[in-house]
């Protein structure tokens, strides 16, 4: 497929709300494209593309095809996620007209092509590490165009056509489109099996993230991770463990619940020191990885260090939603076991040094968790089940099956059984739907607690239902 549009090439959008179609129908209207799409929701989204010029229908119909036809001169390229079905009668009206379908990620090859481009892949941290990147170079002068699967705080939106010579992307691995990217230098920030309903196994995933790789220019790693380390042979690699024969490594100096003080090594050698404004080592991982890509880009670390001082983490990344009768409440998106490891590691270390980004130290923790599809909950449940302990107390919504036909006993209400017989003093509660949930953080809460729901799914409306 010819992976070329010209500025006049009118593009159409079945979905046009997502998260990851909407950056691309930013950047297209933003350089010049009839933009038009499709997309039931009426969410702020939608909003912002109608008022920058997209025209949105609200129903995924043949008319809506009938109509850009109608109103454009030239034919248009359709582009589709995986979530769209062949079934979809837009789609079905687009290929009787016989029209370009372009699948998202070609669409983003596309633009990966036509200029100088970071793609961040991997299975945790690809939304942070692409944020960070956009943001440091935002700070260091640079105007990137950027794709990016959530919301960077510097820009207000996930999707910026920028007048620098770069261009950052988030790679997802999900559903294998990756390969199709030809970056000029690409980021894996580490490999766990994930997507099983997608993916046969770990061989699998190993493998399709190496075709991603061999099809970059360039490619740095995370040498931390062990099978990048078995597995890959980048031409840079980064660490926070060591930095001998390490190309980039930060070292932490001081871990607190606000933020993380390092030391910046290149080549084995020390450059500075730096204070990320964030907490938990996962995110000096993802930093250091940005710190890494951004010299790579020739970028001074000088100009880097003063752009450190400005991250801040994507939308639903620990992201502070306000304070409701003394508890803060806080989203993030969470949904694999070793992510909410990580964030209730973070979380923890807010609590016993009385430190944190929030208005007060809390002084409890109270997770919430929303499994996110059967498959994934089934495959991980022991890890699931061992990562959600670290809490004082627990709250768990129904598993959001995310299209996904029931699997028996798998259930939040097993979960919450194994972690009982793993952990019988800690306090679990089950809810049956999400307004028994909020129900139960009203009466399993109290003032001083840090209320931290996580998922993938709907449990980020909890602050919404507690403010309502």
């Amino acid at each position: 497929m010819p992976r070329l549009l010209t500025p006049q090439t009118p593009v159409h959008f079945i979905g046009v709300g997502g998260i990851g179609m909407s950056a691309l129908a930013k950047i297209l209207v933003d350089r010049g494209h009839p933009v038009s799409g499709s997309d039931p929701r009426d969410n702020a989204t939608v909003q912002h593309l109608e008022s920058r010029g997209v025209t949105v229908f609200k129903q995924q119909t043949a008319e809506s095809i009938q109509a850009v036809l109608a109103t454009n001169q030239q034919p248009p390229v359709v582009v589709i996620s995986t979530a769209i079905p062949d079934t979809n009668p837009e789609l079905e009206n687009a290929r009787a007209h016989q029209l370009a379908i372009w699948h998202r990620s070609d669409l983003l090859a596309a633009l990966i092509d036509q200029q100088a481009s970071i793609a961040v892949a991997g299975s945790h941290g690809k939304t942070t590490t692409s944020t960070l990147i956009t943001t440091l170079l935002i700070e260091a002068g640079e105007d990137p165009t950027a794709v990016i699967g959530g919301v960077v705080p510097c820009l207000g939106s996930n999707g910026h056509s920028g007048q620098g010579r770069l261009l950052v992307a988030e790679a997802d691995e999900s559903d294998g489109s990756l390969v199709k990217f030809r970056p000029s230098l690409g980021v894996i920030t580490n490999l766990e099996l994930d997507h099983t309903d997608h993916y046969d196994g770990l061989d699998d995933l190993i493998s399709t993230l190496q075709r991603f790789g061999r099809g970059c220019e360039r490619l740095v790693a995370n040498y931390d991770d062990p099978i990048l380390q078995e597995h890959f042979e980048p031409t840079a690699w980064w660490s926070n463990k060591q930095s001998e024969n390490i190309s980039f490594a930060a070292l932490p100096l001081q871990l607190d619940g606000d933020r993380c003080t390092a030391r910046f090594y290149e080549n084995g050698s020390a450059v500075g020191d730096f204070t990320l404004p964030m907490a938990g080592l996962h995110n000096l991982s993802n930093a250091t990885a940005a710190l890494a890509a951004c010299r790579m880009e020739g970028v001074p670390f000088e100009a880097l260090v003063e752009g450190l001082a400005q991250l801040q983490a994507p939308g639903r990344r620990f992201d502070l939603r306000g304070t409701w009768e003394g508890r803060h409440i806080v989203d993030d998106y969470a949904h694999h076991p070793s992510e909410v490891r990580a964030t209730l590691t973070m979380a923890q270390l807010m609590v016993s040094s009385g430190r944190s980004p929030l208005p007060s130290a809390p002084q409890r923790l109270v997770a919430v968790f929303q499994p996110h599809r059967f498959s994934r909950t089934q495959q991980f449940f022991e890890a699931f089940a061992e990562a959600l302990q670290n809490c004082d107390a627990l709250l768990l919504a129904p598993v959001y099956a995310a299209g996904e036909q029931t699997i028996p006993g798998v259930c939040s209400n097993a979960l919450a059984q194994r972690i009982r017989s793993l952990r019988p003093d800690l306090e679990i509660e089950v809810a049956e739907n999400l307004n028994q949930l909020t129900d139960l953080v009203k009466q399993r809460s109290r003032p001083d607690d840090l209320v931290l729901a996580m998922g993938a799914g709907t449990v980020n409306s909890l602050w919404g239902r507690l403010t309502e």
